[in-house]
């Protein structure tokens, strides 16, 4: 991973200084909480892609890869993929074309919808998605950065976030 010099200051407490010092006050705060997660999202992102690298994906075809190894029989609906992900139907179609082009996946005939279009996993999409995983859990899902206890914590806090964005959030499990 790219490490780059470390600022004299910290950019977002800075960033809500000025914010108070403005008269935003009212915002300082959750400006504060927007940059982090965005901070922290790029800092992570960055820790992906280094592991995601040698294998030749992006985050997103290691998702579709991975969703796809989760099913019972390797395939589903792209309209599925496009849900689970939470992705437009559109980057699912980008994403498919870049992976069927790389014969990890293929394109099937939906058996009940003349319409509809499944995306199936290839032996080598399946093997490739294993390595994947062994490599993102061995360099960033086992070690995130932060202890488990401050992970539990920090999953919650962010589940309310996404749940007050309307996404569907399960009860912590933790």
């Amino acid at each position: 991973m790219a490490h780059h010099e470390r600022p004299a200051i910290d950019p977002i407490a800075e960033a809500r200084r000025q914010w108070t010092a403005h008269g935003w006050m009212d915002a300082a705060t959750g400006m504060t909480v927007v940059t982090s997660i965005m901070r922290a999202q790029q800092l992570l992102l960055a820790r992906v892609d280094d592991a995601l690298k040698p294998f030749g994906l992006t985050f997103a075809r290691y998702e579709l890869l991975t969703l796809l190894s989760f099913t019972r029989e390797g395939r589903m609906p792209m309209s599925s993929a496009s849900a689970r992900l939470q992705v437009h139907p559109t980057s699912v179609t980008n994403t498919v074309d870049r992976l069927e082009t790389a014969g990890l996946v293929r394109r099937e005939a939906h058996p009940s919808d003349g319409r509809g279009r499944l995306v199936a996993l290839t032996d080598a999409g399946r093997t490739l998605a294993a390595r994947a995983t062994a490599a993102l859990n061995a360099d960033v899902f086992e070690q995130p950065g932060i202890d488990a206890t401050d992970a539990d914590d920090l999953v919650r806090i962010v589940a309310r976030l996404r749940q007050h964005a309307g996404d569907h959030v399960d009860a912590p499990t933790s």
